[in-house]
Order: C-alpha cells, then structure tokens, then sequence
C-alpha cells in the first residue's frame, strides 16, 4: 500500500512539474508578444490558458485521490495540502499570463514610451521568482525559497516605480492616457505574479516543515 502511495505522490510531483513548465513558458511569451507587438503570439498564450486549467483541475483530483484513497501521514498531508494551494497560485500566474497578452492586443498599435524599459526589468524579475519559486519546490530548497519570498520587494518597488513614471506620462500628455493605463494593468499583473510567487514558495516551506503556514 505504501509503494503504490509513494508511486502517486511521485506522479504528483511530476505533474506540478509540468504545471510549472507551462506557466513559465506562458508568462515569457506573454511578455515576447508584448515587446515583439505579436498579435498572434498573444492570442495562442490566450487560447493556451484553458490548458493550464485542465493541468490544475488533473492535480486537484489526484490530490483528493491520495487524500481519500490513502492514509497519509503527516508529512504527506502537508505536502499534498501544499501542492493544492500552490496549483491555484500558479492557474491565476496562468491567467495572469492570459491577461498581459490581452492588454497586448490593445498596446500593439500604440507608440512605445520609456516606462516599456522599465516594465520589462519589472517582467524579468517576476519571471526569476516565478522560475525559482518552481526550482525550490522541484529541488525541496528551503533556502533557495526564502530568496524567491525576499525578492518579492525588488518588483514592488519597481511596480512603484512604473507608476510614477506613468503618471507624470499622463500628467505631461493627458491624451495618452489610455494607453498608460494599459500600461498600468500590465505592471499589476506582473505585480500579481510576484506575490503567487510568494505564495508557491511559502507553500515549498510549508510542505518541508512542520510549522503551520498563517493564511494571509
């Protein structure tokens, strides 16, 4: 009974895996079509979200498999408990994805302006926690989970930073204010993304120890 507990919680291990793949290739092309104006790109990383739901809903059920069919032990538990929290961060990093690509189509026939530069060092930050916050989990690093939780700070302040410009943008040239708005939607989205990130390496943390993650 134990073996074939171990082979399913194996499985699960590697079906987040996956998960975390999709989400990752998501969110880059997400920000790809953004930089690139690629109409198409965006509508696929749109078109490929129902993916990542089916991939969440496949977890959830072999997580309540093991819950009702097995008897896990405590550790087990927190770790399948975990695993089911963190799928839900990573359908909204999934949807989040689907968002930025969304806000692509309205910015693709619009003029850059400097705050791009600043956006896309706020996207690649958010990318590196997302990646590391998987990594951890793959690699059960507490460590390496604790930095992805600390690097949650660099995107808020650059999220801050995107606003400010914006606003003196608006401020300079109220007519092009739609289009710092969109702008606006993108940094929280990618805001969003940082604090899923958190939440999935809070969980990494929680599955390794014993103490009792607080719900926020």
């Amino acid at each position: 009974m134990r073996k074939k507990f171990e082979e399913q919680l194996s499985t699960l291990n590697d079906e987040m895996i996956r998960m975390g793949t999709m989400i990752e290739e998501n969110i880059q092309k997400a920000i790809d079509s953004l930089v690139k104006n690629d109409i198409e790109m965006a509508k696929d990383i749109m078109e490929k979200d129902e993916l990542v739901d089916k991939k969440q809903k496949e977890i959830e059920t072999l997580c309540f498999h093991l819950l009702i069919q097995q008897q896990p032990v405590a550790r087990d538990l927190r770790v399948i408990t975990a695993a089911m929290k963190m799928v839900t961060d990573m359908e909204r990093i999934g949807d989040h994805a689907a968002d930025i690509s969304e806000m692509t189509l309205f910015l693709a026939d619009k003029d850059r302006n400097p705050t791009y530069d600043t956006l896309l060092k706020m996207a690649a930050e958010a990318s590196v926690m997302l990646i590391q916050s998987i990594d951890a989990y793959t690699k059960k690093d507490r460590e390496q989970a604790r930095e992805v939780i600390a690097h949650d700070d660099v995107v808020d302040a650059l999220f801050c930073d995107v606003k400010r410009e914006l606003v003196e943008l608006i401020r300079s040239n109220p007519d092009s204010g739609e289009q710092e708005i969109d702008l606006l939607m993108v940094a929280k989205y990618l805001e969003r993304i940082g604090d899923h990130a958190t939440n999935i390496a809070e969980w990494v943390i929680y599955s390794l120890d014993d103490r009792i993650r607080t719900e926020e």
